[in-house]
Order: C-alpha cells, then structure tokens, then sequence
C-alpha cells in the first residue's frame, strides 16, 4: 500500500473538519427535509453540533503529530460527548464504528480497512437502535457499507472504495421517499441519510480533490404539511387525526454504567417510549428515547447506573427549536456585556428569549442572559460559560422553565464557583423573583429571597393547542387557545382574546393589584385591547402594565400580584 492510498491522522482530521464545514452549510437545508419520525426539525443542527464536538476534541490532542490511533479515538469519543437529538446520537454511533475500525495495526488504514470500518458503522448504528426503519439513515449507511466492501473484496483502491460507497449512499437517500411514505407526501429525501452522505465527499475532498457540493437554496415547505405535531399559528390546515399520535418528549442523557446492564436497561426503556438510541460503551452510555413518561425514562437509568447532563425536549415545539438554534448558534447569551464597576456579591443568569424579555431581565440586574426557553434547552456547557463569564464568585441561577433545569442543576458541580438555581418554571416568575434580588447580599440570602418572591407571583400563559386532546376542561381541538395556570389547562377557548380573558376570570381575585401583560409572538393591538379592556370591566381595582417580549410560543404571559 503506498501512503497516499491510505487515511493517515491528519487525513482523518482533514476529513473531519470538512465534514463539518459541509454541516454547516448544508445546515438549513438538511433541517428543512426533516419529517420523521417526530417533529426532530433541527436534523442538520444536531449532526452538526455533533461534529463540532469531534473537531474539539482533535484539536485538543497533545503531541505535534498525534497517530490515527489518538485520532480515532478522539473521534469517537467526541462524537459520543457531544451527540445532539436522535441524529447526532445516530450519527456519533457511526462515527465511533469508522474510528474503531480505521484503528488499524499498520497505522495506515487503506481501503480494505475503510470498507471493514463502514461495515462496523452500519452494524452498531443498527444496535444502537432497538427499532430500526428503513428509508432512514439506517438504510444509507448499510448500502453505503455493502457497495464499499464489494470495491474493496474486488481489489479496488481507497478512493475507488469511497467513490463506491458514495455512489450506494445517494441511491439509497434517493429511494428512501419509497420507502417511507411520509418522506412520499411531502416530496422529500430522508434528512439523516443527507447528512451521512456528506461525509463521503469529505473523503472524497480530500483523498481525491474532488470539490465539496455547493448548498441549494433550502426548501420553503408548508411546516404544518411536514410536521405532524405542529399547527401554523397563522391559520394554515392540520394534519389528518391519524398524523398526530407519538410521544411527546425527547429524553437524552449520558449514563455511566457498566456494560452488562444495558440490556436490561434497553428492555425497561422498550416499554415507555420509541425511537430508542443507547450508544457508547466501556463504562459510559449515551440514551436517547422519545417518550411520554419522563420520570420513568430517567428512573430506569438509576437501576444500571448514574445518569448526568439529563436534557429533555418537548417535541410539539421542536421546529421553533430549530428555529431557535439557527438564530442562537455560537452565542453565549444576549443583551450587552455585564457593565463595569463595582462586582456584585451575588450575579444573576437567566435563561430566556425574546428582546423585550432580555430587556426587562437586564433592567432587573440580570448580568447573564442565556438564549433559551420552552423546548429551546441550552446546553450544560452554555450554562457553564455563563456563569463563568460573570465577575461574581457566588451566582444565582434562573432556568425560568421546567425542561431546563435538570441541566441547571449541574452546573453548580462544574464550576469553582458556588451556584444557586431558584426553580422559576416561567418567565415572569423570574420576573417576580429578581424583584427581591440584592447584589450586596451573599448567594445563599439571595436564593432564598428570591425563590419566596418567585412563588408568590400567579403566573398565566396562553397558547395554541397543536393537536386534538382531551382535558379535565374539555375536549381540545388542534388550533384552539389554551389557557394555562400553574394547575395545567385552565381554559380552552377558539379565541385569542377569549382564551386571555377567560384565564384571568379564572386567576385574577380580589386579593391582586396588578396584572403585567407581556406581549409574545402572535400578540395583537386589537387582542390586547380587548384583555385591558375586559379588565378595566371585571376587575376596576386591578392596575394594568403592558410590555412587548418578543418570545415565540406564547401570546400572552401574565404576572398577576
């Protein structure tokens, strides 16, 4: 074998890196064509974040010259750290199949060596899932695998061994539509199978020269048509009854654990959810499982072993997820710097979205502000920074959501510094909370106060159903306006402003004095209008503020004190 017919490491790290340029500008497309098996839209973020995680690790090598050993394993384990969604958990199994397999005795993996690896790919991509279908990634990894082994058993050179298992892969991705019908309906290829088949031209990039493929212009689809779980706000049609059933939460984890109990593990989890995905080895797991029960998704963990960096997703909201991670990408927070002068005892993060909101949480004395919100979940490591950012030793923490803080929780254990977390389930409860917040006052003071401040606020949100379901109000149709109270589903009414108002004939008593109206996306003048209006006729003691927010999702959110 001659040395420029093999994967040398800083082949491997030159195929990476383009691999990841190639996410990234592939990104935008690869989200659009997502449409099974649940509202995952943000596909291309997720194997992209996947591959930053890789590109990290490489660089983090010592040694000038690290061998394709360091490099496979760095591989491997980066892809497993930092896998994201069901796509980046997929994608970082086969990572880890390639790694092991190019980890090769001479040093110098050539093409029979690269076939071998893509069959250890495919086959633990497919155990990493307990249900696998076809017309997915699954299906153009394997053909990928079996074109380039009949290269390589026939004597062909690697980049004849790449070019092959290309030419299996686009064939794949291309009959994926006939395999899966929803891929059918919406005139689509398979967004995952997308994503792996650009790896092969970043092997062919650099082993051959052949150039990159340059990104279309991505689609403009009808999201209502291509999401199963969401109704256009706007008005558009929903999707057949049949369309809206699967679990509603995305659960992820890594779980240290030793090997011999992931079978068992595998089977509890078989019982509560699909989509399962548990990847990795040697100690340490990484879980993915779509489920509506998420205490006994996480509880399972407990029995083989100790689950962290725990991260759920509520996939009704996924496609404004992957709107939020395209907008929100590469930055630590929003709003200004923290100013200068004097460090304050006690700083503040919050995590929240939109830019009314980020302006009243600064003028509060928030110093933090971390992009995030109803199923936007920023990462453990954004939270780190954040709270690493700031001049203060002693922090308090506002996730101002329930999905976030289970990964609030840990950062306390990955900082020097000492940190709080006051559990605001809402935006205006972190509101409410920052009103007894002291800068002077030491963090444990701060949490305390803060935390009774939080809770004696009565927060209301309105929002829109995004499928048919029953309550203990009534039944709800797809499109309708829910009111919700700390309780749950208070209200459900056709009407925006009817929604509005009828939660505040619900939550406004004669004990209040004030109602904060923060306006969202969605939000009206003449909806406004009508809600201050109604609340000058129900409730003529009740003062009334509006502010714009600026945040998806939700209309209205009320603070009534």
């Amino acid at each position: 074998m001659v040395v420029s017919d093999a994967l040398s490491a800083a082949r491997l790290r030159d195929v990476m890196a383009t691999y990841r340029e190639g996410l990234r500008s592939h990104q935008d497309v690869i989200n659009r064509l997502n449409v099974y098996p649940v509202p995952d839209g943000d596909t291309g973020t997720n194997m992209a974040l996947t591959l930053e995680s890789v590109m990290s690790e490489l660089e983090g090598l010592v040694g000038p010259d690290p061998d394709v050993s360091s490099t496979c394993a760095a591989i491997a384990h980066g892809s497993l750290m930092g896998a994201r969604g069901n796509s980046g958990v997929i994608l970082s199994q086969l990572l880890r199949g390639l790694s092991e397999g190019l980890d090769c005795p001479s040093g110098s993996p050539g093409a029979r060596e690269l076939a071998d690896a893509l069959v250890a790919a495919d086959k633990l991509a497919r155990e990493a899932v307990m249900r696998p279908v076809e017309g997915t990634i699954l299906t153009v990894a394997r053909r990928a695998a079996e074109r380039g082994r009949d290269v390589a058993d026939a004597g062909g050179s690697l980049s004849a061994v790449i070019e092959a298992s290309r030419e299996g892969a686009a064939e794949a991705l291309a009959a994926t539509p006939t395999l899966l019908p929803v891929l059918a309906d919406a005139g689509v290829v398979d967004a995952g199978g997308t994503g792996y088949l650009l790896l092969f031209d970043a092997l062919l990039n650099v082993v051959d020269g052949r150039p990159m493929p340059v990104a279309p212009d991505p689609p403009e689809p009808d999201l209502v048509d291509l999401d199963p779980l969401f109704f256009d706000p706007s008005g558009g049609s929903e999707r057949a009854p049949d369309a809206l059933s699967g679990p509603r939460y995305e659960v992820m984890y890594l779980l240290d654990a030793p090997d011999e109990t992931i079978n068992s593990f595998k089977q509890v989890w078989a019982g509560i959810g699909d989509s399962i995905v548990v990847v990795g080895g040697d100690g340490l797991w990484n879980c993915h499982i779509h489920t509506d029960d998420i205490g006994a998704a996480v509880e399972a963990s407990l029995d083989a072993g100790r689950p962290r960096s725990i991260r759920v997703t509520d996939l009704m909201e996924q496609v404004e997820e992957e709107r939020w991670v395209r907008e929100n990408a590469g930055t630590s927070g929003s709003g200004p710097d923290e100013p200068d002068g004097p460090v304050p005892t006690t700083g503040v993060v919050a995590v929240a979205t939109g830019d009314g909101v980020g302006r009243i949480f600064r003028s509060l004395g928030v110093q933090g502000l971390i992009p995030g919100g109803q199923s936007m979940n920023p990462s453990t490591a954004e939270l780190v920074d954040a709270v690493e950012a700031l001049r203060s030793d002693q922090v308090v923490l506002l996730p101002n959501n329930a999905n976030i803080h289970p990964v609030a929780d840990r950062v306390g254990d990955l900082t020097d510094k000492v940190v709080w977390v006051v559990p605001t389930d809402t935006v205006v409860e972190g509101f409410a909370a920052l009103l007894a917040y002291d800068p002077e006052s030491e963090g444990a003071v701060n949490a305390r106060a803060m935390e009774e401040s939080a809770r004696r606020v009565v927060p209301g949100q309105v929002t829109r159903a995004v499928r048919a379901s029953d309550s203990t109000v009534g039944p709800i149709r797809a499109g309708d306006w829910l009111g919700l109270s700390r309780s749950g589903i208070e209200i459900v009414d056709g009407a925006l402003a009817g929604a509005a108002c009828r939660l505040l004939e619900v939550l406004v008593g004669g004990e209040h004095d004030l109602v904060t109206i923060i306006e969202g996306e969605g939000a009206g003048a003449a909806d406004t209008r009508r809600i201050t209006e109604w609340l000058g006729d129900h409730r003529p003691g009740v003062e009334t503020e509006v502010h714009h927010g600026g945040h998806p999702l939700y209309p209205y959110l009320f603070s009534i004190e």
